[in-house]
């Protein structure tokens, strides 16, 4: 069953002021729960910059412009927001994109008028692309006009990115051979299943040990819940030890690959839920505090500590912003 929204009476008054009071009931049903789905990629990146741990404000901008001829000159971007790391008191705005194309193109008058109102308020324009799963955030003045459009590809605008520096966000490795190591030991047997030479058993089985490993093989001990939870952002593979009374199961990472902090989050929140259970970001976006990993950055430094994580980067751009600390240069 899904959950009802915390803010239901308030969907539904906002869905009767616009379908008029005497609407369809089946109208009313689906205009609601459009609403509770939201904007996902709008508030998915809302909750990944709050997490991030360096977000003093960001909140999305009521894009319903008066008068109507302020449209010709005016585009109110997605979101204003405001960072720790910035060194003055001066907000960004951020327009929020999803494409999956290698190149992210605008058309010169929706680009103009987006700086224009960048302009009006003497503020930052930054544009944050979601590509496949990863987020980037960059300035749109490393957008460059073609023959017609704006237009940046994604590795130039990676080379900008600012998730890093201005948001907090950081790449991490997990080492090779750290893990989870998990004993089921065999209490009954149910069955046995013969076919050919093949038999297959199902038994009864407890879970009487589980066992950390750094990337050198060692055995951790007081392994904190934030650490434990580390492994589940992770690819781990899974070998199979059986012996008479007892099945070793072994997740370990194999070194390969990197993940972002803002990545991890994905995999953290989705852990928690029941399987097929869809993610909504909206929801997430409203909780007072995620139920997850505080400070991901003081996890994975620990972590680091430990010889769990092999790798740590805080990934800069080629060019800093003038908005940006000195301390973060």
């Amino acid at each position: 069953m899904a959950e009802r929204p915390d803010d239901l009476e308030r969907l539904i008054h906002e869905t009767l002021e616009e379908l008029g009071w005497d609407a369809d009931a089946s109208l009313v049903a689906e205009r609601v729960r459009r609403l509770d789905v939201g904007l996902p990629v709008e508030d998915e990146f809302t909750v990944l910059c709050s997490w991030l741990g360096k977000c003093d404000l960001i909140h999305k901008l009521d894009q319903h412009q008066m008068p109507k001829e302020s449209k010709q000159r005016y585009q109110v971007p997605d979101m204003l927001a405001h960072f720790s790391t910035q060194n003055d008191a001066r907000p960004v705005l951020i327009e929020v994109k999803s494409k999956a194309n290698q190149t992210l193109s605008f058309r010169p008058d929706y680009f103009e008028k987006l700086n224009n109102y960048a302009n009006m308020l003497g503020s930052p324009l930054l544009i944050a692309w979601k590509f496949h799963s990863l987020w980037i955030l960059f300035e749109a003045r490393h957008m460059k006009k073609a023959k017609a459009n704006f237009n940046i590809r994604f590795d130039a605008a990676l080379k900008e990115n600012l998730l890093g520096v201005l948001v907090g966000d950081i790449a991490y490795k997990i080492g090779a051979g750290a893990g989870v190591h998990l004993k089921f030991q065999k209490e009954e047997l149910f069955a046995v299943d013969e076919n050919g030479d093949e038999k297959q058993e199902t038994w009864k089985m407890r879970v009487s040990e589980v066992v950390f490993t750094s990337q050198t093989g060692e055995h951790l001990t007081d392994v904190s819940s934030d650490i434990q939870s580390l492994f589940t952002t992770w690819d781990l593979e899974t070998h199979e030890s059986h012996y008479d009374d007892h099945i070793w199961v072994r997740n370990t990472a194999s070194g390969e690959g990197m993940q972002f902090a803002h990545g991890a989050l994905v995999r953290l929140l989705d852990w928690q839920k029941p399987q097929g259970q869809r993610m909504s970001w909206r929801r997430e976006a409203r909780k007072e505090k995620l139920d997850t990993i505080e400070n991901f950055r003081a996890a994975v430094r620990k972590a680091l500590d430990l010889k769990v994580v092999q790798y740590l980067f805080d990934i800069q751009p080629h060019s800093f912003p003038d908005f940006l600390s000195v301390k973060q240069r």
